[in-house]
């Protein structure tokens, strides 16, 4: 094995391994860029009215989370046989970082 692989790294990027079982529970910490701001707890509207919109597009059922000021945890069970966990994540940090920047919490 090349340096490369033995440091998970191929040309400069990380190569991620992703585990995917059908319908699986998966452990997910996503922290804000800024680990100094306080925006998941102070804009938790926000991010609930994000997480719901997502689960309409990525089937799940939430096992467990914690908000914390700067990140969050969540153990998620997935719901549609694509474990599309990381399509998760993304509709969920999209959603929030729209809501935040235009000013809105509504669940549109």
């Amino acid at each position: 094995m090349g340096v490369e692989g033995w440091l998970g790294y191929v040309c400069g990027m990380v190569n991620y391994r992703r585990n995917r079982t059908q319908d699986g529970t998966y452990f997910f910490t996503v922290t804000l860029r800024n680990r100094r701001s306080a925006l998941l707890v102070h804009r938790i509207d926000a991010l609930f009215a994000a997480w719901r919109r997502a689960r309409r597009r990525v089937p799940h059922r939430i096992v467990a989370f914690v908000v914390m000021p700067d990140h969050l945890h969540a153990v998620v069970t997935m719901k549609d046989g694509r474990d599309d966990y990381s399509r998760l994540i993304q509709d969920i940090k999209k959603g929030f970082t729209r809501r935040v920047s235009c000013g809105r919490a509504t669940d549109s």
